[in-house]
């Protein structure tokens, strides 16, 4: 394979749950009792049709912070990973096929011919410096994954249409190799990206990308990923057969007396930068630097500690790109329990405003972003308070997923129409109109019925809101007003994707703020269950459906 890339296997990948670790369950778990006269319980829940749930099929995420979680197995493939990662099929194949272009790119350096200026290799007919070698096997995977719509390099920046689509597809930047002028003194080098959805690359942030990874080329071959939403940096090691095997998860970085600090001249004329470094020394940190930023930001994630920085000052401005390094980067070591800053907030939550900005960074455990972010200016928005990063995972969340064997039009006019909601939602009686017209934001609605058992054996009712609705990418978000179930506030999103076959993915995924007093396992568990139920109701109601249609038109 001189210049092309094997893509992924044409077979279909079986839908997996994502938003944090996943659980398969094998029955609610029993709530809290002080959760009991205003809320849910989690026996006896829909009779027949949940106990027909197949164990295997239902999985549920938990937040970082709950205790009943399964980690993905040590060991698995990389397509096994990410069928658990992510029920997005063409997430999955993108980042099946840049995991071909990296096993290649890597075998590439390895063989590369290294002369006074360059290093070089062979892609098909010509010799390429292997940077540039690289990035055309980069963009000829994204090419080959069908899904990407725009990418864009470290090496020209500017958007390169990839042809795939802007719905339900995705643009990818990266650095197709961070650290070439160090091949030839052979240190370990890599490549970076990340993902985000559709067809933007500015006027985002590093917070809405869907993933982003690193291929690593040292003495191991190695690609280390992150998934928005599910919990952990995972580490990939490229085996003599050429296959991707689970190594490693990382879900926390710990203190630790381990620095990287990059771009040293600035001490010069910063002295607040100077004062920094000279911390490090006097506290007796070890010094890890190798002048590649991949290597360096990796070993936190691989030593779960430390500390990497990159500062500007007057006279040296900053050089790090925030698209193609900062953010990708950014997602990694935030996924993995660290943090990162630009000197005031997470590099996440910067938006890119054109594609060749910069920033100056730091990485690292929670006390050493602080360090940074105090002496640097003063202050730290990490200590006293509640970090961004933090704040977007507070919430209890999860989600669950299944494949109706229906095409996806039918699927979404049953699932959008509040009309239609008794047909596959189990115990509700009665749907009314409050305010609004349905299918525009601001529109509510009035559900009642047995879908959460009282105690006092009355009907639940619950007042949901409209929050948003995307029809071409068979999407909406209801927010829950009002209720006698107490789950006041809680979001509950439904996203349709086209499995092929006229079959169609339901991918329903779920928050609500922490209930004090409450089990967060037993109410994640029972919402599982209750959403699984309705899914699985879905194909036989558009069944009924189209029968009553038949004799119906009979009769005409």
């Amino acid at each position: 394979m001189e210049a092309s890339i094997a893509c992924c296997s044409a077979r279909a990948f079986l839908p997996g749950v994502s938003t944090q670790h996943s659980t398969a369950l094998a029955a609610p778990s029993t709530i809290s009792p002080s959760f009991s006269s205003k809320s849910l319980k989690a026996t006896s829940l829909f009779g027949e049709s949940l106990r027909q749930v197949p164990r295997s099929s239902l999985k549920v995420s938990k937040t970082k912070q709950s205790s009943l979680v399964t980690k993905c197995e040590i060991g698995d493939s990389l397509e096994e990973f990410l069928t658990k990662a992510t029920p997005d099929k063409g997430l999955i194949r993108l980042m099946m096929c840049m995991g071909e272009a990296i096993r290649t790119i890597s075998f590439k350096v390895r063989t590369a011919s290294c002369g006074g200026t360059a290093c070089v290799n062979s892609f098909g007919d010509e010799q390429l410096a292997v940077d540039m070698l690289a990035d055309k096997l980069l963009f000829e995977a994204l090419t080959y994954s069908h899904v990407c719509k725009y990418a864009c390099s470290e090496e020209v920046p500017e958007l390169q249409d990839m042809g795939g689509p802007v719905e339900g597809g995705f643009s990818v930047a990266f650095d197709p190799l961070d650290g070439s002028s160090i091949v030839d003194t052979n240190f370990t080098v890599g490549t970076i990206f990340g993902v985000w959805p559709g067809d933007k690359l500015t006027g985002v942030t590093g917070a809405d990308q869907v993933a982003a990874a690193m291929g690593i080329y040292g003495p191991r071959t190695t690609y280390v990923l992150a998934i928005k939403g599910f919990p952990g940096t995972h580490e990939f090691l490229l085996l003599d057969e050429g296959k991707w095997q689970h190594v490693k998860e990382t879900t926390e970085i710990s203190e630790g007396k381990m620095f990287s600090p990059g771009n040293l001249r600035a001490t010069f004329d910063n002295p607040d930068y100077d004062k920094l470094i000279n911390y490090y020394v006097k506290e007796k940190y070890t010094l890890r630097y190798t002048g590649g930023m991949v290597p360096d930001v990796n070993q936190i994630i691989v030593k779960e500690k430390g500390v990497f920085t990159n500062v500007l000052s007057p006279t040296t401005k900053a050089k790090l790109r925030l698209l193609f390094e900062v953010a990708p980067l950014g997602l990694l070591v935030e996924n993995a329990g660290g943090y990162s800053s630009d000197g005031h907030q997470s590099v996440l939550d910067k938006v890119i405003g054109k594609l060749d900005e910069r920033t100056q960074v730091a990485y690292g455990s929670k006390n050493e972003i602080i360090r940074f972010e105090e002496t640097l200016y003063g202050s730290s928005r990490l200590k006293g308070g509640v970090a961004a990063s933090e704040a977007r995972s507070e919430k209890w969340r999860g989600s669950v997923g299944g494949i109706v064997e229906a095409p996806i039009e039918k699927v979404w006019s049953m699932v959008s129409q509040t009309k239609r909601l008794a047909e596959w939602m189990p115990m509700v009686e009665r749907c009314t109109d409050l305010a609004g017209e349905e299918g525009v934001p601001g529109y509510v609605r009035l559900v009642s019925g047995f879908m959460f058992p009282q105690e006092d054996g009355e009907r639940s009712w619950i007042k949901e809101k409209l929050v948003s609705i995307d029809i071409p990418q068979h999407r909406y978000v209801y927010k829950l007003e009002a209720s006698n179930v107490g789950l006041d506030g809680s979001v509950n999103s439904v996203k349709l994707v086209d499995y092929g076959n006229d079959s169609t993915l339901v991918d329903w995924s779920y928050e609500l703020d922490p209930l004090q007093g409450t089990c967060e396992e037993s109410i994640i568990d029972y919402l599982g269950f209750l959403y699984k139920s309705c899914i699985n109701r879905i194909e036989g109601a558009i069944e009924a459906s189209s029968k009553v249609s038949v004799a119906g038109s009979r009769f005409n």
